[in-house]
C-alpha cells in the first residue's frame, strides 16, 4: 500500500491539491486559481502545472493514481462531464483528457461526493462512522443544491451515477423554473440565492443571506425567509431520510452556516413530514472548512 495519498480540487477560482500520510495528516497543501477563463485546455494544464509544484515541494515522486473532486459530474458511460458551473468542463472527457497529460490514473468524483466522504470519514461525522456499517448523508447548501452518500466507507454512486442529488427533486408544485428543465426544485427554494431573492420579493431589497439570518429578530422580512428555509430544508431532507434512513446528516455550503438549521425549530420541521415519531440522528455542522473538497480527492485512492 502507498505511504502517501494525492488530491486536488478543481473549483471555479482556485485549484488546491493535498499529499496526505497514512495517518491522515496533510504533509503538504498548495492552491492556485483556476484561470477558468483561459479555456479548458488552459484549466488542464493549471492541474498539472499544480501537481508538479507539489512533486518538486514534497520531493516525491507524481503517484500511479490521483483523486480528483470537481464541479458537475462525470458520466462514466458518455465519457463526459455534465451539469458543471465552470461550464469550459461540460461536455468534456476530463478523466480521459487528463490521464493523457499527467500519464496517471485518475480517480474523479463530484464535488459533493467528496466533501461527504471527508466529512464523514476525518471530519465531523468520523466518530460515527467508526462504525463500517453506517451510512451518511452529505448535504452541500450553498449556490445549488446538491449531495452525496457514504456507505461502509466508500461513494454511493447509484445506476446513474446521481445518488445523492436531492437538490432535483420537486418542492413546490409550479414553482419556480430551474436550470435541470424542471421547476420547484429544492435547489430554487433553500439555495442561497434563492433565499435571497425570496427576501427581496419581500422587501424590494436585496440582503446577503448571512444578515437575514442574524437580523431575524428585528425584520419581520427576514424571520419569514428564515422561517421558509427551516420548513423547506425540513420537508426536503425528510424525504430523504424516509428512504435512506442513513446515521448522520452533514450539512456544508454557505447556507449551511446558518445557525437556525442546527435549532430544535429545524429538527420539528423534518420530523413534521418524517415516517417516524421523532428524528434520532444528529444534523451536523462539518469541521474541515474548504479542506473536506480536497481531503476527499485524496480518501477517493483509498475508498474507491
Amino acid at each position: 500500500m502507498s505511504e502517501v495519498y494525492w488530491g486536488v480540487d478543481l473549483g471555479g477560482t482556485k485549484i488546491e491539491a493535498v499529499v496526505i500520510d497514512r495517518s491522515m495528516k496533510p504533509l503538504l497543501r498548495r492552491r492556485i486559481a483556476t484561470e477558468a477563463e483561459g479555456g479548458y485546455i488552459h484549466i488542464l494544464e493549471r492541474i498539472s502545472t499544480l501537481l508538479d509544484m507539489v512533486s518538486r515541494e514534497s520531493g516525491l515522486a507524481l503517484p500511479e493514481r490521483i483523486g480528483i473532486g470537481t464541479p458537475g459530474r462525470y458520466d462514466e458511460v458518455s465519457g463526459f462531464m455534465k451539469n458543471s458551473n465552470t461550464v469550459a468542463l461540460n461536455g468534456r472527457d476530463l478523466k480521459r483528457d487528463l490521464e493523457q497529460l499527467l500519464h496517471r490514473e485518475l480517480l474523479i468524483e463530484n464535488d459533493a461526493n467528496c466533501f461527504a466522504l471527508a466529512e464523514s470519514m476525518l471530519g465531523c461525522g468520523a466518530e460515527v462512522m467508526r462504525d463500517p456499517s453506517k451510512m451518511a448523508f452529505g448535504i452541500i447548501l450553498g449556490t445549488g443544491v446538491g449531495g452525496g452518500i457514504v456507505c461502509c466507507g466508500r461513494v454511493r454512486h447509484g445506476a446513474h451515477g446521481i445518488a445523492g442529488e436531492w437538490g432535483h427533486n420537486e418542492l413546490l408544485p409550479d414553482g419556480e423554473a430551474c436550470y435541470c428543465g424542471r421547476s420547484g426544485c429544492v435547489e430554487t427554494v433553500i439555495s442561497g440565492p434563492a433565499l435571497e431573492r425570496y427576501y427581496k420579493a419581500l422587501t424590494g431589497r436585496f440582503k446577503p443571506l448571512s444578515q437575514i439570518a442574524s437580523d431575524c429578530s428585528s425584520d419581520d422580512a427576514a424571520a419569514e425567509t428564515i422561517d421558509r428555509l427551516l420548513f423547506c430544508f425540513g420537508k426536503a431532507l425528510a424525504r430523504v431520510i424516509n428512504i435512506l434512513d442513513p446515521d448522520l446528516c452533514i450539512i456544508g455550503g454557505g447556507v449551511g452556516q446558518v445557525e437556525q438549521l442546527y435549532s430544535p425549530e429545524a429538527r420539528t420541521a423534518i420530523e413534521r413530514h418524517l415516517f417516524n415519531s421523532e428524528l434520532r440522528i444528529p444534523i451536523l455542522k462539518p469541521l474541515l472548512g474548504d479542506s473536506a473538497g480536497v481531503f476527499g480527492a485524496a480518501l477517493l485512492t483509498l475508498t474507491i
